[in-house]
């Protein structure tokens, strides 16, 4: 019998927490994807594989791992492994183009790059690109010039591998993309404060603290069944024991965020490996989740799918919506169709945490004052939270739209290796999030805008912001999602132009939207043209791609 050894460490890290649940109660469900389902003991044997065969590859602690994956099981493996060792996992999205994602593996400074087979030949073509020559590896087999680190792994020693050093509290250990021109990206940079911060959370009792930014604190009780319904056959698992799914990609920020708040708490993780709102609402179902973080799109996607009815989901206790701005309107529809279970949180790449609304507070207080509807909550545990303007140094006070600036564990240490654009962004450990909005009296956050996605447009130049037009746009009869860009124009510089995706054999008649728009929000904000679209296009982490619209709208002009 082959026994874990275990490591003494100068500080314990999330990886401590993790692995003492997958020491208790070794049979039970760790990580399930489909039919693959993983024991705690499975887990944690595969895990310190995984780990070995990294350090085969001549890695050592310090160095920067890029992890360019899908969703799956091993995905989220590897990423605990790469920190096991004591390495930098440096997350590399799908969105960028060859030239950028070349430039991410370059400047992130990745002495190895594990892909998925899927997508190995853009990560062989970024690799080769870099003058670091990182090591390629791959999940498995494929075409391409690379190991399988999955073959290398089952050659290994399932215990964990001694002699790591500790991270210092300053140390950069994990980095997370955030876009950026082309040939220079953004990374942001985080220590281990972050999930220090994060294990604090989760496991605190205290609803003051911010539960509705994470997932398996205080489950609201459960929505009532439709008449004669029947719980759907799935997995026993432990009445108290969470069951969250990652729906989101495990190399963004949402989606990191999922798993690392499922598996610091003892839950099971299981990985949707692409969002279908038909195929999410099934694993929902049969897999009994109890908890879920979805992107708004997602969100609305799945409250439009018939199956998606009262009822239809009994044993789910939170439902987490962040990542991009939501419809009150819709909000409120989810509430009526999932229950009482709606949690609102608002984080970026480089502050995963800042504001958090809990399920139990938004049903009780929106009740009372329905603009709650139209807040993120309120600042979570050890994170402050100004509104300041133009200079980004003075506070506005309450209700003043300005920009939103936090301080807290949760902020990152800088963009890796852009001193510049670190100094613009950071000032006395305050971060300058970009985002426009205010605070009411009670210290909830209202967010108006992106403040590169503000319309500046009208006589006077006004601000128009395109969250208030979108949350409004969303209220009208047959439209399920709206989007609202600022495009050229000769007279004032920018014009209101608005996207929207109608529900199916819905006539939706641009002039009547304007009209509406006119009539609620003034003439400032009356789009000059509005264009219907079957649906909008999103990203592959599923917010709503305004680049794409706007890339759509300079091609085709104006008129077209």
């Amino acid at each position: 019998m082959i026994v874990d050894t275990q490591q003494t460490h100068e500080r314990r890290t999330y990886l401590d927490h993790v692995l003492e649940h997958w020491h208790e109660d070794q049979d039970a469900e760790a990580l399930v994807q489909g039919a693959q389902r993983l024991t705690r003991a499975q887990a944690r044997r595969r895990l310190f594989r995984l780990g070995h065969a990294l350090r085969g590859q001549g890695l050592v602690p310090g160095d920067g791992v890029g992890l360019f994956l899908a969703n799956r099981v091993d995905s989220v493996l590897v990423q605990l492994a790469v920190h096991l060792i004591g390495c930098r996992v440096v997350f590399l999205p799908p969105e960028p183009g060859p030239g950028e994602l070349a430039a991410l593996v370059e400047q992130s400074k990745a002495r190895a790059v594990v892909t998925d087979p899927l997508f190995a030949r853009r990560a062989a073509a970024a690799a080769g690109r870099s003058a670091h020559a990182p090591v390629l590896l791959s999940l498995g087999p494929c075409e391409e010039q690379c190991a399988d680190l999955l073959a290398l792994a089952a050659e290994c020693p399932p215990v964990r591998p001694e002699g790591v050093p500790a991270a210092g509290a300053d140390e950069s250990v994990t980095v997370l993309y955030t876009g950026g021109t082309l040939g220079r990206p953004k990374l942001a940079s985080h220590s281990h404060r972050l999930y220090d911060a994060l294990v604090d959370l989760t496991r605190s009792t205290s609803e003051d603290s911010g539960p509705g930014a994470f997932l398996t604190a205080h489950p609201a009780p459960a929505p009532a069944r439709a008449p004669g319904s029947v719980p759907a056959p799935g997995p026993v698992t432990a009445p108290d024991r969470h069951r969250v799914l990652a729906a989101t990609l495990l190399t963004h920020g949402s989606g990191h965020l999922t798993a690392i708040q499922a598996l610091v708490t003892g839950s099971v993780l299981v990985v949707l490996p692409e969002f279908e709102p038909g195929s999410a609402l099934e694993v929902l179902r049969e897999e009994r989740i109890t908890a879920v973080m979805f992107v708004p799109p997602m969100l609305y996607a799945l409250l439009d799918h018939p199956r998606c009815t009262p009822g239809a989901l009994p044993a789910l206790r939170r439902v987490v919506v962040g990542g991009a701005a939501s419809s009150p309107a819709r909000l409120q529809q989810a509430v009526a169709v999932l229950g009482p279970v709606l949690s609102q949180g608002y984080g970026q790449s480089e502050a995963l945490g800042i504001t958090a609304f809990g399920a139990e507070e938004l049903a009780s207080e929106a009740a009372r004052r329905p603009e709650l509807w139209r807040s993120c909550g309120r600042a979570i545990s050890d994170t402050e939270i100004e509104i300041r303007g133009e200079d980004g140094t003075e506070p506005l006070p309450a209700k003043r739209v300005g920009e939103v600036c936090v301080r807290g564990k949760s902020v990152m240490l800088g963009y890796y290796e852009d001193p510049e654009r670190t100094a613009e962004a950071l000032h006395g450990g305050w971060l300058r999030t970009g985002d426009m909005g205010y605070l009411d009296d009670e210290g909830h956050l209202y967010l108006v805008d992106r403040a590169k996605d503000i319309i500046v447009t009208g006589s006077t130049s006004d601000n128009v912001y395109s969250r208030v037009l979108e949350d409004f746009l969303l209220t009208l009869p047959g439209v399920r999602n709206a989007a609202a860009l600022g495009v050229p124009d000769e007279e004032y510089g920018e014009a209101v132009q608005v996207f929207l995706a109608t529900a199916d054999g819905a006539d939706v008649d641009p002039r009547a939207v304007g009209e509406a728009v006119r009539a609620e929000l003034g003439e400032l904000y009356t789009p000059r043209r509005t264009v219907l679209l079957d649906r909008l296009p999103t990203t592959k982490v599923g917010k709503v791609d305004k680049k794409a619209l706007r890339a759509a709208w300079t091609e085709a002009g104006p008129d077209k």
